[in-house]
């Protein structure tokens, strides 16, 4: 086990330094403060001062912290995400792992690279420092861990993506790196589960290389707004990730604040994470776009604070998030 590793035991890996869970306050789990993709040409988010305001507009909605959820080449960029943290007082966990298959071109090495060369460069990203880009090298020097804002951005979450109903070759190669990063770190682990299904198949792929469920958020499973499902997950101790608020052209908010609200009254209220996975210029304000960042506070949690209570809203602002992306050896 690493020094590092070691020295995290507890606490959540932003981009500014390590701190205390208690101190991340509200925590939205999941947005992208830069992305590029083929599957969304047009719509990148590449401009850093208009990234910027719109993490300046997150944190006056109500958040305290974000989680930017895009994984190696994608457009990334880490510096740019930790001088954002400091303009804006918006704490920033950020990314590493390789997302489903089609989010690159056919030729990326993400997509062939053996499970040892990904487990290297997520583990750099984690604890020697965040590059864009896929650079397997092992040999990078381990920081130190009382670095402060001026060491390089490290990532504080792993990432795998999978495709509708399917774990194919890639996914499984990324599945075993990033368990084999998280068991020398005890990072928290994300995966992006399409239209929310193969969420049980995730978790036993998971749970093979190592990861138990309980450090897993499985991202998008409002997408498949099953209650019934929801428990059945929250019960093996993963994390349910809704982040689909302002997708009217599938289904109103009101059906994922109903399928929310019965999850934790069936025993979920502990496992519930929100996010709002915006992640497309044509969607920012600060790009020209609309709703924004700031509709998920401004306007959906009120109604879900209707719903739920103050104390389901705390748990899944504030305790839940914390739980779930302290780092655990």
């Amino acid at each position: 086990m690493s020094g590092a590793a070691t020295g995290m035991r507890g606490q959540v890996r932003t981009v500014t330094g390590d701190v205390e869970p208690d101190a991340l306050g509200t925590v939205n789990y999941h947005e992208h403060l830069f992305q590029r993709s083929p599957l969304l040409p047009g719509d990148d988010l590449d401009d850093e001062d208009a990234s910027g305001r719109e993490a300046a507009e997150l944190r006056e909605s109500g958040f305290a912290t974000l989680v930017d959820a895009t994984p190696l080449g994608l457009g990334r960029r880490p510096d740019a995400i930790r001088r954002i943290s400091l303009a804006t007082g918006l704490t920033v966990v950020m990314t590493t792992g390789a997302h489903r298959r089609e989010h690159y071109a056919a030729d990326h090495p993400l997509l062939t690279a053996s499970e040892d060369d990904l487990a290297a460069a997520f583990l750099r990203d984690l604890t020697a420092g965040a590059a864009e880009g896929l650079a397997p090298d092992a040999s990078a020097p381990e920081p130190d861990p009382e670095a402060g804002p001026e060491a390089a951005p490290r990532a504080g979450v792993l990432k795998v993506g999978l495709g509708y109903w399917r774990i194919d070759d890639a996914a499984r190669r990324a599945i075993s790196a990033v368990g084999a990063a998280h068991r020398d770190t005890g990072a928290p682990v994300m995966v992006h589960l399409e239209h929310g299904t193969a969420a049980h198949e995730a978790l036993d792929a998971l749970t093979a290389v190592g990861v138990a469920a309980d450090r897993v958020a499985l991202a998008h499973i409002d997408r498949n707004p099953d209650p019934g499902l929801h428990v059945e997950l929250a019960a093996r101790g993963a994390f349910l990730g809704y982040d689909g608020a302002a997708r009217a052209r599938d289904w109103p908010d009101s059906v994922l604040i109903d399928c929310l609200t019965e999850a934790a009254r069936r025993g979920g209220a502990d496992r519930v994470l929100l996010g709002g996975d915006v992640a497309r210029a044509t969607r920012y304000r600060a790009y020209g776009g609309i709703p924004g960042l700031r509709y998920l506070g401004d306007r959906f949690v009120p109604r879900l604070r209707d719903a739920a209570g103050d104390d389901v809203v705390d748990r899944i602002l504030r305790r839940n998030p914390a739980a779930w992306l302290a780092w655990r050896v």
